[in-house]
């Protein structure tokens, strides 16, 4: 076993193309609980952002800046009391929300965080992905028809529909990337590893590609993941204005947590889509441009210089904290928070780390551009009326994901054209 575990360590594959089940299960921990961490800080973050935009504190009691704010909500609703209608089918209104999270944490089996960093390669792999993500509308469904309720039902049919309609225009979007991969081989690639290596070949991320067919392809997606994911200015299942939840009306307690819990997951699922089919994946910036030893050394470095610099922007807001009596815990918590941050900067910096770490650090970095969107997105933009989300999906969003992929064949093919054109 011990062979076995160290053994990996000196392979250049991933843990599934090794074969070695003790890493494949070290990451499926690790994405599990790196995902859980992403979703208890993605909730924080997305509070202060809109709070920040809206010209207000956001969360500020629990903890400094309201930093241990998710563990209180987490802990509330754990311990909050777990309803159930009387008439609900119990079976599958216990087994909806599992199978949503379910779903949305299976999609990362496939996301390389790096060439290694991943838990397997599959040559299907954009293919699996979708279909694993498109499986959760199941789980909606489930629990609309399961709580025993008009508007549950009526909400997760309508919310059923809004995810259907949307997954197409993303599929094109998807068929347009992969057509990219074909432009040096030949031959095209659904691994989610070979496009980004593709795009290395190419000296070129898919968003520049064709341009400007590559930029109008990620803009489909990204607007087709929004409303996929069901998120403002598309979250019809869940309306203010309307008094209820769609499908999780009948929710709460740790239930309804679930339900929270796929819906950011799903988010960063659907973002590391995005970065990997576009945005180069784990590349960082400019790899062929600014080739070379130095620069390689240079953009090693900067994973664990981020980390320093946020440490001392915790070191300097501590120094500012009011030296009061009610106001020692986060202050405390605060000046912690810096240590630990300094802490993994400087291991970060090691020559050991660097090189490991690097490529996780970029395909995040480019995620957390995403989930910026989406707040973005739902501090902006008004809710549309049903109707309107139907609209935009199938009348404006699939012509022009059709037209992408016309566009990507014709380009693609452009030489043989001309050459067919001047017999």
């Amino acid at each position: 076993m011990i062979k076995s575990f160290l053994g990996y360590l000196h392979s250049g594959v991933t843990p599934g193309e090794a074969g070695n089940l003790i890493w494949i299960t070290i990451y499926v921990l690790l994405v599990f609980a790196g995902v859980s961490l992403g979703v208890m800080f993605m909730n924080w973050f997305e509070r202060k952002i809109m709070a920040h935009m809206q010209v207000r504190m956001g969360p500020m009691r629990v903890g400094p800046h309201g930093l241990l704010q998710p563990i209180a909500d987490a802990l509330k609703l754990i311990i909050k009391e777990d309803l159930m209608p009387s008439n609900a089918d119990k079976l599958v209104f216990w087994f909806a929300p599992v199978c949503v999270v379910m779903t949305a944490f299976c999609a990362f089996i496939v996301v390389p965080f790096g060439r290694t960093h991943t838990i397997t390669d599959m040559n299907i792999g954009v293919v699996f992905m979708l279909g694993v993500s498109s499986l959760g509308v199941l789980g909606v469904i489930m629990a609309g028809w399961a709580s025993n309720s008009h508007y549950s039902l009526m909400g997760s049919l309508r919310s059923g529909a809004q995810m259907v309609s949307y997954e197409v225009a993303m599929s094109m979007a998807v068929v347009s990337a992969v057509m990219m991969t074909s432009m040096v081989t030949g031959t095209g690639t659904l691994s989610m590893i070979g496009i980004v290596q593709a795009q290395m070949q190419q000296h070129i991320w898919f968003v520049f590609s064709f341009f400007p067919v590559g930029l109008i392809a990620l803009a489909v997606f990204a607007i087709a993941m929004v409303a996929e994911t069901n998120r403002a200015p598309f979250d019809l299942p869940e309306a203010e204005s309307e008094l209820v939840a769609g499908f999780m009306t009948e929710y709460s307690g740790f239930r309804w947590s679930l339900f929270f819990l796929a819906e950011y997951t799903s988010m960063m699922a659907v973002s590391s889509i995005a970065t990997t089919l576009w945005l180069g994946g784990w590349l960082r910036p400019f790899p062929n441009l600014l080739g070379g030893r130095n620069w390689d050394l240079a953009f090693s470095l900067v994973p664990g210089l981020t980390f320093m610099a946020l440490a001392l922007l915790c070191f300097f807001t501590f120094t500012r904290m009011p030296r009061i009596r009610a106001m020692r815990g986060d202050t405390a918590g605060l000046g912690g928070l810096a240590c630990l941050l300094g802490v993994l900067g400087v291991v970060m910096l090691l020559p050991g780390v660097r090189d490991r770490v690097q490529d996780i650090f970029w395909f995040t970095s480019k995620v957390a551009f995403f989930m910026y969107f989406y707040v973005w997105g739902r501090t902006t933009f008004p809710r549309y009326r049903f109707d309107q989300l139907m609209t935009i999906g199938w009348k404006v969003l699939l012509p022009i994901s059709i037209g992408v992929v016309i566009l990507t064949a014709l380009i693609g093919v452009r030489q043989d054209l001309f050459a067919l054109v001047r017999r």
